[in-house]
């Protein structure tokens, strides 16, 4: 590493996403189950900026940056390692995590932050890696980690990482009310797997008026037509989320709806105006910790693209071993 390489940094901003349905099938013998997931990104960022280093580190700020782990568990080192192990190099980078997307909030902000750091990583050591190489790498990774690499709009079906790209006619107006406390992505299908014992359960298949309103940008056809299976679960682990929706509606949301696995819920708005209305009583209203209005669709981690910066970044961790 030259005295030059110490001062180049790549960042990239990835963004969040919400569902607009999440049809789950029954459990597969490998544990999973299959999806028809609808994405959309929204316009609520993380950043994660990669730089030369002697060894592999994570650092992290921004709220509820405590949760997140700085180890091997952490996404975006996993991407950093995958990365370097297809092109047969050493993992020798500084991943610093810039957090604005809930934590363990329903709305992939790990994910996110692994397909940032691959493409920050791509950029930083010049792999070349060609978009399939990163998004066979991003489904290795996690059944969302992919999308948050795509961005925009898409179906996504397996567990998830199989995605297809759909047309969005218009901009959707979003307010998200973020809860106290963090649920488990898998203690939530566990829960969904515990209500449907003795239920037949139907295979995923995309929803047409979902995919219609999106292509039309009609927010109040969207309203109607949104739906999430794993809601059931998340509202039985954590019922409090139930007070939070009806908060939302009755200040005026189109729907409310629980954000993929929760805890955060998502506010569907006619307008800006009523977005900012909405989130304003949420925020007034004792249901949740914060309520945060974005515009969907946004651009994905790839899309967002990557600017070289220059200046050291935090000290962090050593991840050693």
């Amino acid at each position: 590493m030259t005295e030059s390489d110490e001062h180049v940094s790549v960042t990239v901003r990835v963004p969040a996403k919400v569902n607009v349905q999440l049809a789950v099938g029954p459990a597969r013998l490998d544990g999973f189950h299959d999806l028809a997931n609808v994405f959309l990104a929204v316009g609520l960022y993380d950043e994660v900026t990669a730089a030369p280093a002697e060894k592999l580190r994570i650092t992290c700020e921004g709220p509820d940056a405590g949760l997140v782990p700085l180890d091997r568990t952490n996404l975006a080192a996993r991407a950093a390692e995958a990365l370097a192990e297809r092109y047969g190099r050493t993992p020798d980078v500084h991943l610093h995590i810039t957090k604005d997307i809930p934590v363990a909030g329903g709305m992939a902000g790990g994910s996110a932050d692994g397909a940032a750091a691959l493409v920050a990583c791509d950029a930083l050591w010049g792999t070349g890696a060609s978009r399939d190489v990163l998004l066979e790498i991003c489904a290795e990774l996690g059944s969302d980690v992919p999308f948050s690499l795509v961005g925009g709009a898409a179906l996504g079906t397996g567990r998830g990482e199989r995605l297809t790209a759909l047309e969005v006619g218009g901009t959707f107006h979003w307010v998200f009310a973020t809860a106290a406390r963090g649920l488990s992505t898998p203690a939530v299908f566990r829960e969904f797997d515990r209500l449907g014992e003795g239920v037949d359960i139907p295979a995923p298949v995309a929803s047409r008026p979902v995919l219609d309103a999106l292509a039309k940008g009609d927010a109040a056809a969207l309203a109607v037509a949104v739906s999430n299976d794993l809601q059931p679960a998340a509202l039985s682990l954590f019922p409090e989320l139930a007070d939070t929706l009806a908060a939302g509606r009755a200040a005026g949301a189109l729907t409310g709806l629980v954000s993929g696995s929760g805890p955060t819920t998502a506010f569907l708005a006619a307008d800006a105006n009523a977005a900012a209305e909405i989130a304003a009583v949420l925020r007034a209203s004792g249901t949740c910790a914060s309520a945060r209005v974005a515009e969907a669709p946004a651009a994905g981690a790839g899309a967002a693209g990557a600017t070289a910066v220059a200046g050291p970044l935090p000290a962090g961790p050593t991840l050693e071993g």
